[in-house]
């Protein structure tokens, strides 16, 4: 490397200057890393045969896209030695290692010039130092962010030709799948028998907060390794590869590199049968149509997933007298929360029943579940034998239960038999395969008669009978788990109409 002459601003000319040298590769892959480690070493031993320069580290960056130099922990861990005191010069392969977006080059440069750092490219032979530099740095910094574009550009159009052709390889696996030799999506059989409990949970009639608290429970790692939550089961849920299908470019990224959900920007790419499935095209229409649902019930606006309205009573409570809806309302300056009749707002003469309070709702509700907690087996066991007994199904659905239930006592038979070598790997893979695809028969045979009012009915007084703490507040999450809607009859007479079919009245005195 030949330096015709570098110059630093410093007052004293005895005192070391303080170097430092900032590398990049754009990729993670063995060989840009090997170049990143030479470009280390080079670098480390160029400044230490300069006797009046003192080495001051090397700075770099691997995996990471040029274009933003927002998103560099290197790049910014130097310029805030920068700032520091720490460094007097930089040095650099070339213009396109420290940015290829004009304005960033530039801004760091200035940033740089304005506390006394200069910085030298060696390809280019720039020195920032001196006064022609800037120019020359618009230059080819302009030259860098076109090659950029064009590079990204040509990306792009490599990736959209194998969207067309169905030949485009995922990079990351949904979970439940993973990769073979050649880099296709195939069924991981364990975390696949995961998705369709989770599908078949939320088709029974559970919240996606259940569901999740029940993988944490029995210690099922995600992924990442971190805790289920709601937000990672409906990601599953709403996953259309679970059905063998796959949508290609449902996110893009703008000329400023920021990434968006595609809202029809730009054009999706949607290939039918593309990989093996792992649950039914139904099953899947069932369990988002379960959760579109409660969105709905909870005010969620689909696609940002926000809620309109942020309270647990928000549209659910109904007027006794006129059937129209209540509304949210601030009294008393702002001390008192209560919900008042719709039509009663507009016209008092329309409706009679005025407002009621947040609280009084709230401690309504309290108790009438004390009540049901407190009286279950005199008033939901038997309401639950009747309705087993109105079930038509209720039969072949325990049958395959008993038929499911058997075959996952086949899976750990199987485990131990291979775990002790009594049967060797083909054996054990043709066996479990019979086992997984039989148990997603009696899956879907056991969602499709299952899916009905009355078997959501038994599946809601189920889940009833098992609470058996009293409450002592209001508790959200079971409000919103056993009430369809509150009916006011008058201003201290509420209805609960739960989930499970009945509907309780609760006088407040």
């Amino acid at each position: 490397m030949e330096i015709n002459k570098i110059v630093v601003n410093d007052k004293d000319p005895d005192k070391k200057i303080n170097v430092a040298a900032y590398c990049r590769v754009s990729t993670d892959n063995t060989d840009q890393l090997e170049s990143l480690d030479a470009q280390r070493s080079h670098y480390e031993s160029f400044i230490r045969l300069h006797s009046d320069w003192k080495y001051a580290g090397t700075y770099y960056d691997s995996g990471v896209t040029g274009t933003k130099a927002d998103i560099r922990d290197g790049l910014q861990n130097m310029i805030s030695d920068c700032h520091a005191g720490k460094i007097g010069l930089i040095l650099i392969k070339s213009v396109s290692r420290l940015a290829r977006n004009t304005v960033d080059c530039l801004n760091i440069i200035r940033d740089l010039k304005n506390i006394g750092v200069s910085v030298y490219f060696e390809k280019e032979n720039i020195n920032t130092s001196r006064m022609d530099g800037e120019l020359m740095l618009t230059l080819l910094s302009s030259m860098a962010e076109e090659e950029s574009a064009s590079i990204s550009q040509n990306v792009k159009w490599s990736v959209k030709n194998n969207f067309r052709n169905n030949s485009f390889k995922q990079v990351y696996m949904p979970y439940g799948y993973k990769k073979d030799t050649d880099g296709n999506m195939i069924v991981d059989s364990e975390k696949a028998e995961i998705v369709r409990q989770i599908f078949y949970a939320c088709i029974s009639g559970q919240s996606t907060h259940s569901i999740a608290n029940m993988l944490n429970q029995i210690n099922i790692p995600t992924s990442r390794n971190v805790k289920w939550s709601s937000t990672s089961v409906r990601g599953i849920i709403g996953n259309e590869r679970y059905t063998g299908d796959a949508v290609f470019q449902k996110t893009y990224t703008d000329s400023r590199f920021k990434r968006h959900r595609n809202k029809g920007e730009v054009d999706q790419y949607f290939a039918q049968n593309h990989h093996e499935a792992i649950v039914s095209h139904d099953t899947f229409e069932k369990a988002n149509a379960v959760i579109a649902q409660r969105a709905s019930e909870k005010g969620i606006l689909t696609g940002n997933e926000k809620y309109h309205t942020r309270y647990a009573f928000s549209g659910k409570i109904i007027c006794g007298e006129c059937g129209d809806k209540f509304k949210r309302r601030i009294h008393d300056k702002g001390s008192e929360i209560a919900w008042t009749c719709a039509t009663h707002i507009e016209d008092k003469n329309k409706c009679s029943i005025k407002y009621v309070r947040d609280d009084e709702i709230k401690a309504a509700f309290v108790t009438m579940l004390n009540k049901l907690i407190f009286s279950r087996k005199v008033l939901l066991l038997p309401y639950l034998h009747e309705l087993k007994d109105s079930n038509p199904n209720n039969k072949v659905m325990d049958e395959l239960k008993n038929n499911l239930a058997q075959n996952n006592s086949k899976y750990d038979i199987l485990r131990n038999l291979r775990a002790k070598n009594i049967i060797d790997d083909v054996v054990y893979r043709q066996e479990m395969n019979f086992l997984n695809k039989n148990s997603a028969e009696i899956r879907e045979e056991i969602s499709r008669l299952g899916y009905t009012e009355i078997s959501e009915r038994i599946s809601q007084t189920e889940k009833l009978l098992k609470l058996n703490e009293i409450q002592d507040e209001f508790n959200e999450q079971y409000f919103n788990d056993f009430t369809d809607r509150i009916i006011i009859f008058k201003r201290n007479e509420f209805g609960f109409q739960l989930r499970c079919g009945l509907t309780l009245k609760e006088v407040q005195k």
